[in-house]
This record gives C-alpha cells, structure tokens and sequence, in this order.
C-alpha cells in the first residue's frame, strides 16, 4: 500500500524569522546553477583567496599529519605552540604585548568568534552597534541570538570612518558591544592610530565594548595596526583576527581572539560547550604559517597589486568610481548616476557577461549605490571578466 505524504505541523524556531539565508549561499547556487548549463560563470563576488599558503606550512601539516598519537581531541584553548605562535606574530607585526596564555583563544575561524562573543556579552533585548556596510554576520547572528540592532553610519564623505558626533548623540544606556571592521570590508578604508584611540576612548566613556574584526591587514597595507595597541584597550576592546585572508587559508577554518584574561575566559566558556578544539597537525601548520617573513607577504601582494589593476579597469568599464588608497582584498567603487539601481547592474553584468559581482546593498543602506569585486580571481579570468563586460557595457 503506498503511503501519502504527510504535511508534519512542525514550525521553526521564531528566530528564523529575523533573517534570510546569507545572500552568497543564496546567489552561489544560482551561479552553480548557471555553471551546470555550461555558462561558465566568473565569480569576482567573494573574498575566498585561491592562493596557497606557504611550502613550509604545507609540509609541516603534511608530516604531522603522520603523526599516529596526533589524532585526538585537542585542548579547548588550543595548543601552546599555536597561542605562543600567534603573540609572537602580534608582537612583530602590531608591536601588541599578549599573555599566550590568557590573552589569546585560537578559534576555529573568527566567523565563530562572533557567536561566542555575543553569546558571552549580550542578553536578550540588549543592544549592540553594527556599521553601515558591514559585515552582514553582525547584523544576523545578534538577530538569531535575540539581540536589538542599532545600525551606525560610516559613510563616504567621512572616508567610511564612524561619525563620533552621532554616535555620542545617540542614547546609548542598552548597547553592550560595538562592531568594527579595519581594515574595512567592504569599503577598504584602512585604520589609522587616530581611529583607534577615539574608538578606546568611546568605549571607555560608555562602558561598551568594542569589538575589531582584523583580518584584513596584510592584504595591499604597508602598515597592519591593532585596536590593541591603544593604551588601555584591552580594558575594553576585543579584537578578532585570522589566517584566512592574511596567509590563503580560509578553508583552514584558523583564527584567534585577544583581550584581557577575563573576556577570554567568558568565551572560552561559551565556545568550550559548542564545539571542541582543532586538529592538531593544522594548528603546528597554523604556527608555522605564522612565522611568515616579510618577502611572503610582499610576494603574495604583489599578486593581489597586479589583480587590482585589472579590476580597477572593470570598475572604469561600469562607469564606476572608486578609492585609490582602498586595502584589502576587494575594490569598492560607486555607480555611475546613469545606472537607477546597483542590483540592475550586477544582474546585467551577471546574466549577460556571465561575471558574478556583489551589488553593495547587502551590506547595508549605505552601500546601495556601490559594487564589489574581490581580487581572489587569476589574472587571465580577471582579464577575461574585463573583455566580457566591455562586450555587454557600450
């Protein structure tokens, strides 16, 4: 006898209904859906770098990977060798002075960071500052964790930096944490050693904490700073940073938090009851990818500098502006005024040049006249994305 299919009354949590699937989940199979008729799309739409990380790291993963006692469940706070690695890294780079020991937590990618962090920080119905364009994780997992946005403007005219006079206007009595992002995504405006004491100084004043999103720092920037190099910032200040960007390891899944011993120690207590700790044999190449000398960085720049040019001309091919001093691993450029919506270009751009770019808006209200192309692309596709376009744009 065949059995009917059944509607179960089963409803999801009411949380969902705060949020949408992350918009590159969503379109990436679209673009996957096109690549399967044989469009063969150009995805320029995300920061996902194609680049290998060094030999060295390489190797080491390979031979503790060989390692038959290696296998095991590892410690939540990480091995020593990889917190040691990682304060050795901060003290060269950033000229910050970290405890290895209760100032630094590994994680398992930084996205996780930011559940752990505001889980460990904000009760339900408090607030919590996110930019606008920002990263679009701020915004949905406060959502999903029952936390109120209050969005601040970072804007073009003020070279995408929080206006301070309107943050202070604002009544800030419910706000527990703070999202900040520098170098910035999508903008790539780069921090400066001013921004970051107004920052220690804001939060210092209102008794928030303000959290810095770093992975940025390596990509196209002569001069990577740290929030925690401000004098007093790790009273209030949590900065997360990781290996995905800065040495072309983001399926690694490698990143870190530092701050002072008792903020790491209420993350640690969030993050030590959702998962446990890394593969061991990752976390010795994690520790020898962190001990990259300066001629990598410059090489693996020297990359992303050829990969800029070329997407500086697509940029120009839309009729697009944008920022020579940007950083980071993306161009961020404005629609020209003839262009009534930037979803209506990167459709176009998407359906007929078959090339795959991020329209602004999903950034945020601020970024709905801007488009992003990501430099994670070889330079014959970026060249080949540019001669589809200008096919398509007369």
């Amino acid at each position: 006898m065949k059995k009917e299919n059944q509607a179960y009354k089963i409803a999801p949590a009411r949380r969902l209904s705060g949020v949408s699937e992350y918009y590159f989940s969503r379109k990436l199979k679209e673009v996957a859906q096109m690549n399967a008729e044989g469009k063969d799309v150009i995805s320029l739409g995300v920061g996902s770098p194609d680049m290998p990380p060094s030999e060295e790291t390489l190797k080491t993963l390979c031979e503790q990977a060989q390692d038959p006692a290696g296998h095991g469940y590892q410690p939540y706070i990480g091995i020593p060798e990889l917190r040691q690695a990682f304060a050795r890294w901060y003290r060269r780079w950033y000229q910050v002075e970290l405890d290895p020991a209760t100032e630094i937590q590994p994680l398992i990618g930084s996205k996780e960071g930011i559940l752990h962090i505001t889980l460990a920080f904000v009760n339900p119905g408090e607030q919590v500052l996110v930019p606008d364009p920002g990263y679009p994780t701020y915004t949905s997992l406060s959502t999903l964790l029952g936390a109120e946005i209050v969005t601040y403007n970072l804007r073009e005219e003020k070279g995408w930096m929080p206006d301070f006079d309107e943050l202070e206007a604002m009544d800030l009595s419910r706000v527990k944490l703070m999202w900040t992002n520098y170098p910035n995504m999508p903008t790539g405006a780069n921090a400066t050693p001013e921004l970051y004491r107004k920052l220690v100084d804001f939060a210092r004043r209102h008794n928030i904490v303000v959290v810095n999103d770093n992975p940025y720092s390596f990509i196209l920037n002569e001069h990577p700073l740290s929030i925690l190099s401000v004098p007093g910032a790790k009273e209030c200040c949590i900065e997360l940073n990781s290996l995905s960007k800065s040495h072309n390891m983001p399926g690694w899944r490698i990143g870190m938090v530092a701050s002072n011993p008792q903020f790491i120690q209420w993350i640690l207590k969030v993050k030590s009851n959702v998962d446990s700790g890394m593969y061991r044999a990752m976390q010795l190449a994690a520790t020898t990818a962190l001990e990259a000398d300066r001629d990598w960085y410059e090489a693996n720049n020297a990359n992303y500098r050829s990969r800029r040019q070329l997407a500086g001309e697509i940029m120009r091919t839309l009729g697009c502006t944008y920022d020579e001093k940007q950083v980071g691993m993306f161009l961020w450029g404005k629609i020209p005024d003839s262009c009534a919506d930037v979803e209506e270009l990167t459709e176009k751009v998407l359906h007929q040049a078959r090339v795959f770019l991020t329209p602004g808006f999903i950034f945020g209200d601020n970024g709905k006249r801007f488009v992003r192309i990501s430099l994670c692309c070889k330079e014959e596709k970026l060249a080949e994305a540019l001669r589809r376009i200008k096919e398509v744009i007369k």
